[in-house]
Formats: structure tokens, sequence, C-alpha cells
């Protein structure tokens, strides 16, 4: 057996694979994946991420300062922002780079990374910026570090709602690896949906460490087939308001869904068609689910045997339908693992109470 070379400089080096990383070095990384992409798709990109620290997400500066030379590499600049929004603010500039036709770069993909004050305080951004729409080859991420128990916060934070109200979709990884791979895939929903993107972080997937898989080109992104409104979704050089909502509520959304759809963020984990009882999870919430039914004693073989199946989710907000659907056809009973307040619960309650055509 031949042996190979590793060392702790593998991690931002995009020649070697797999890596050990921990989750805000994952964030370092897939700023410099997504540029390699964008490279072997003939865009000439570059990266920006700016926020403010906070627990979980407190060494997001150490990180991306430690990896400056290698992110310089790949046009990536890293500025930390004297607050939340006007961190906020300067992403939303970037998406307008382009616009005139006078940018240095065919456009910039962004990473903001904040806890949940810090979301709380960017309201006002969140909204302006979604309804003006991401650029078609830039797009924005917001990391979101929720502190749900309240170890290192004066409140106990949620984000998923303050970011359901701008109306942003949400990706919840449940490691280091999926922290990657949905960064990855929010960049791509950004650019096609015109939407920014909330990436939920917690303690428990973004400070964990795990061998991954760093090949940039390891997404295969689906784009898929929407008839467009005019001019389509993404930031325009002249707009109206009233134009704004009517694209966001009209097509954004139903975008955002579609392109989910298209690329499998939601799966059938365990089980088969046929079962009676159905499990639904997402990020930290799939391992809580994985482990309770370990201390039952319930594996994939067990599960399929007692009429249960498992349905992973991957995209939080807006939720798949069609796949949901399709996995819960013939379900007696219907479980949803969530934490705090009901987020994907309220959705399939809404789909399913909505559809006079099945039961």
């Amino acid at each position: 057996m031949g042996t190979q070379k590793i060392s702790l400089n593998d991690r931002f080096d995009l020649e070697k694979s797999p890596v050990l990383l921990n989750g805000t070095q994952a964030l370092v990384r897939m700023m410099m994946m997504q540029k390699a992409r964008d490279r072997a798709a003939g865009l000439n990109t570059a990266g920006y991420v700016t926020g403010y620290r906070g627990s979980p997400l407190g060494a997001v500066d150490l990180q991306m300062e430690r990896a400056a030379k290698s992110l310089a590499a790949y046009d990536v600049i890293f500025e930390a922002g004297l607050n939340e929004d006007l961190a906020a603010t300067a992403l939303w500039g970037t998406q307008q780079a382009e616009l005139r036709g006078e940018g240095k770069y065919d456009g910039v993909f962004g990473l903001w990374y904040g806890k949940g004050p810090g979301v709380d305080r960017s309201g006002d951004v969140m909204r302006h910026a979604n309804m003006a729409g991401s650029s078609a080859h830039g797009g924005v991420l917001m990391a979101m570090g929720d502190d749900h128990t309240g170890e290192s916060s004066t409140v106990l934070h949620q984000s998923e709602w303050a970011m359901m109200d701008a109306y942003m979709p949400i990706v919840s990884p449940a490691g280091v690896q999926e922290i990657m791979d949905y960064g990855i895939y929010g960049w791509g929903l950004s650019r096609f949906s015109g939407l920014w993107v909330g990436l939920k972080t917690m303690k428990d997937t973004v400070e964990a460490t795990s061998v991954v898989d760093g090949d940039p080109l390891r997404m295969r992104l689906v784009t898929p087939t929407y008839d467009m409104p005019e001019g389509g979704l993404n930031i325009r050089l002249i707009d109206t308001p009233h134009l704004q909502e009517a694209r966001m509520i009209d097509h954004k959304r139903f975008a955002a869904e579609e392109y989910s759809h298209a690329n499998k963020m939601d799966k059938r984990m365990w089980g088969k068609p046929g079962a009676k009882i159905g499990f639904v999870a997402a990020g930290k919430n799939w391992l809580d689910l994985i482990h309770a039914m370990s201390l039952l004693n319930i594996d994939e073989n067990e599960a399929e045997r007692l009429g249960i199946t498992l349905y992973k989710v991957g995209q939080t907000f807006p939720l798949d339908m069609r796949g949901f659907h399709a996995w819960a056809e013939g379900l007696d009973l219907v479980v949803v693992v969530e934490e705090k307040r009901k987020l994907i619960e309220i959705q399939i309650k809404e789909a399913l109470f909505s559809d006079t055509h099945r039961r």
C-alpha cells in the first residue's frame, strides 16, 4: 500500500482531497472552491467575505486572515465588518458591481457571517437586497450562527424566521461536508433565483472537525427549466419597488423551490414507498434523529421491516413540495423533528391541508 504525505496546509490547497477541516475552515475553502468552479465554467469572478464575529462563528475572521494568501490567489477579499448590517450593505454593493458594465469581474460572490443578533439588526438590508436581487454571476450566502442553548448569547436565537420574513431561502447542513456542499449549492441558488441564501450554522456543525471531500467540482448543480419573467430575477439597473415585490411573490420563491427539487436537496434516506410512518428532519436534528433510532436499536433494515421511512431535508425554506408529496404518499403519520419554532412542519401542513387531490 502506498503512502500519502499529509499536511495541515492541505486544508486550503484545492489540489488536495480529502482534507481535514472544521466547519469554519470549510467556509474558507468553499470560497476558493466557488472561484475554481467559475474558472472551469469560463467566468471571471471574485469573492468577498465580510461580517461580524460571534459564537459559533467567532473564529471566521481569524481563519480568513490566516488564509489571506491562499484566498488572494483565488481573487477572494476578506474585510471584517464594523458591524453586521454595514457588512451586509457592502455585500449588497458587490451585487451591483457589473450593472453598468464597468466592473473588473463578471460577478462577485459574497459571504456574510454573524450570529443571531446580527441577523436581527441586518433585517433592513436583507429585505432591500432580496427585493433588488442578486447578480447572475455573483450571489450571496448569509452564514447565520445560532446559539439555541444561549451558552454565549443574551437571546436563544433561531434566525430562520428573520430570513423567511425577507423571503430568503435557507439551507441547513448537518456537518462539515454539507457546509461546503450546501454553500456551493447556495451560490447556485442565489444566482438562479435572485435571492440571498441563509446558511444555518450551530456549534454542533461549525465547530466539528471532519475529513471531507474538498474537490471543487464535487457538486454537479442542475439548472431547472423555469418560466422566467421578462428581464429575469436578478438585480437590475432600473427597477421599482412594485415590480420587485411582484417578482418576489410571483416568481422568486417558486424558482427557489424548483431549484431545490432539481438538485434533490431533500431525500428519502431510509425506507421504501409503502411505509406507514415517516420522520422528517434537517441539519443537526437529522443527526439527533439518527442517534435516537440507534438508541432504539432501529437501523435501516429494521426501519423498513417496521414500516418506517426517514426524509432528510436540505433546504428548509422554501420546502420542495413535489419531493415531499412523492415521499409522503401513503403515509398514515408524519413526525417532524425540529428545534424551537416550527419551520418545516407549518410548510408541510399548508401543503397537505390545501391538497384536495391527496389523502
